[in-house]
């Protein structure tokens, strides 16, 4: 392992955590704003003092490099001026590396730092960052030391956005397996002679993305053929209202319950385990947001129920079709019903993806080795930035002495 400190650009408002150990990551972490504009312009006039060989061409980039709008460009000139702040206070601390986990806003502020402070820089990107909140991205593949791609759709993404293939490694975001594991045999494996609906969840915020009201639309198909069934969504959203209207007109009320509220990340298993399908119906907004590669789907998969999703960014890398997964076509809720259809009839096929599900999560997303290509590239950078850093101050003691 190595030292690492954590930066944000906000503090959050909320978390879904209620365990001491996140509360106090939260205490840890430096967090960037408010920024009052008197230490914004104070460090902005002492930046070609304190970075004399980086501020100007770093200024010069933000002003005139490669930037998908006007708006953007003058998103990028103020976030050059918070780097500029970041920056000096990083100036006597030990910064080897500076990661963006995000490449919108706070890559930005991160590329910028970097770049003052002569660090290699690197970043993750995920879904919104990418597209619907993209921000100068192809200045930021060119000066970051490696990124990290979360997909196979993610490393293809940025080959054709101008990167050098051996800029990017696949490190897949995962879970703690072990914090999941299958429950009592769900009321479709039971043997039992007497009939009790099929459980099907989902649980996301409501927004766009995540394709609800297919997954509403579905389950009126499912009632049209006779199946029956009770269908929980858990989270809340500015789409609560109306997915309840959706609901409502299509006469489901007694079928698909909205809990309106997010669940806990200590409840998910629990959660997860009462369900004997999980269906998260991912599609890609009308304002460009899309998810990258859903965490619920792992932990639904961890806890050994079969899921469906859709053919989308980088969740073929977790569900393959018909071997940990069923996978339809995004925005197309009858295709999605006759896969919920199939995997409810099938006995066999549920079996084999709860087991081939739960064995896909512990050999790929398990957090024990998924991260595995990012803590190599973060050791080698820290090595050749500590070896240079001993170079240079060789170099200088040389000239002093002299």
């Amino acid at each position: 392992m190595f030292p690492f400190a954590l930066h944000s650009l906000h503090k959050p408002a909320a978390t879904f955590f209620k365990s001491d150990h996140v509360k106090q990551i939260a205490e840890q972490t430096n967090y960037i704003y408010p920024l009052s504009v008197w230490r914004m312009f104070t460090s902005l006039l002492l930046a070609p003092v304190l970075f004399p060989r980086f501020f100007f061409p770093a200024l010069w980039n933000s002003v005139f490099g490669r930037k998908e709008s006007s708006s953007i460009r003058m998103k990028s000139i103020l976030h050059f001026c918070v780097a500029c702040s970041w920056a000096r206070s990083l100036r006597k601390q030990q910064v080897s590396h500076i990661h963006s986990q995000w490449i919108n806003s706070c890559g930005t502020v991160g590329m910028y730092a970097a770049w003052l402070l002569n660090k290699p820089f690197s970043f993750t990107g995920h879904a919104a960052d990418l597209f619907r909140e993209r921000c100068a991205l192809k200045d930021k593949i060119k000066r970051s030391q490696f990124i990290v791609c979360i997909s196979s759709f993610h490393r293809n993404f940025y080959l054709s956005e101008g990167a050098d293939p051996s800029q990017l490694i696949i490190s897949y975001c995962g879970i703690d397996t072990g914090l999941f594991s299958p429950g009592k045999t769900s009321a479709l494996n039971s043997g039992s002679s007497e009939k009790t609906p099929i459980r099907l969840l989902s649980a996301a915020r409501l927004v766009d993305k995540k394709g609800f009201k297919y997954l509403i639309s579905a389950c009126k198909h499912l009632e049209e053929q006779g199946v029956d069934f009770n269908c929980t969504i858990a989270g809340d959203g500015p789409l609560l209202n109306e997915l309840e209207y959706q609901i409502q007109q299509l006469h489901l009320g007694g079928r698909v319950i909205l809990t309106g509220r997010p669940i806990l990340q200590e409840d998910i298993p629990n959660f997860m385990r009462s369900g004997d399908i999980y269906c998260l119906p991912c599609v890609w907004a009308d304002d460009g947001d899309v998810d990258g590669l859903p965490q619920m789907l792992m932990e639904a998969m961890a806890c050994g129920v079969p899921v469906v999703s859709t053919r989308l960014v980088g969740i073929p890398d977790l569900v393959v079709d018909g071997e940990t997964g069923l996978l339809a076509e995004p925005n197309n809720s009858e295709e999605l019903a006759g896969k919920l259809q199939q995997l409810i009839d099938d006995d066999s096929l549920r079996g084999k993806l709860s087991q081939n599900g739960r064995q896909q999560v512990e050999r790929l997303f398990d957090l024990s080795t998924c991260l595995n290509p990012l803590f190599e590239k973060f050791t080698q950078s820290i090595q050749e930035n500590n070896l240079n850093t001993d170079n240079v101050n060789k170099t200088n003691a040389k000239g002093i002495s002299q």
